[in-house]
């Protein structure tokens, strides 16, 4: 059956983003990126370390979608609804938490004993040796959560499928993907990575069991998204 034409311009489906953006796809990232955030305590000016990586990763899983849809002049619904996607977004999330227990094994390592004494050897260097899969696994993690259907994306892949274009298609899911990043970005990077920082700082004796719990909380909800039990 030919497709019921939609015709959206870039300002629209911006709008359309802003509007996701505010509301549900907040509600769906935080499980993911906040136990992150707590388990850094970076803090505001840490926070583009997490944002970067994850919102460019969902930049461009919404522009692919998009350019796949132009080219095959079809919607990729179905597509996206398949198993791998949980299994993309699932893997990504275990292997931050595995990066992050990395990066407290590498910050733990600046202490060793040596005959019985111990003995302060060079930290790492932060957000580089220390954490050598967070920023991949945060990328795949934004492009799982960018392929997870949703009605307004739904709309956004038809507009691109009916385009008949590989370049329309891409713009189309690259200017939803904008406006669904531009608020959330500005959430977690001015609450929940403050609000991060605080509890950590606020609850420093229990700072390594605030930690291990984040990460436990990655690592469940990595499994349950890869198996099908939670739906992001």
């Amino acid at each position: 059956m030919p497709l019921e034409p939609v015709v959206l311009s870039f300002s629209a489906v911006l709008l359309l983003g802003l509007g996701f953006g505010s509301g549900p796809c907040n509600i769906a990232c935080l499980p993911y990126l906040g136990p992150v955030f707590v388990a850094t305590g970076d803090g505001i000016r840490g926070a583009w370390r997490i944002l970067l990586p994850f919102s460019v990763g969902r930049l461009t899983g919404y522009a692919l979608l998009g350019a796949l849809s132009g080219f095959l002049g079809l919607i990729v619904q179905d597509w996206i609804a398949a198993p791998w996607v949980r299994w993309v977004l699932g893997g990504a999330t275990i292997a931050v938490a595995l990066s992050l227990i990395w990066r407290r094994h590498q910050r733990q390592s600046g202490c060793r004993t040596k005959h019985g004494r111990m003995q302060r050897v060079s930290p790492p260097v932060p957000g580089v040796a220390a954490e050598p899969v967070l920023p991949g696994g945060l990328f795949l993690m934004g492009a799982g959560m960018a392929l997870n259907p949703c009605a307004p994306l739904t709309t956004v892949i038809l507009a691109a499928a009916t385009t008949g274009s590989t370049k329309a298609g891409m713009l189309l899911g690259f200017g939803f993907g904008v406006g669904a990043v531009l608020v959330p970005t500005v959430i977690f990077s001015l609450g929940v990575a403050h609000f991060g920082q605080q509890l950590k700082q606020h609850m420093s004796r229990w700072g390594n069991t605030l930690e291990n719990a984040s990460i436990g909380l990655l690592l469940v909800m990595g499994m349950g998204t890869a198996l099908g039990w939670i739906a992001p």
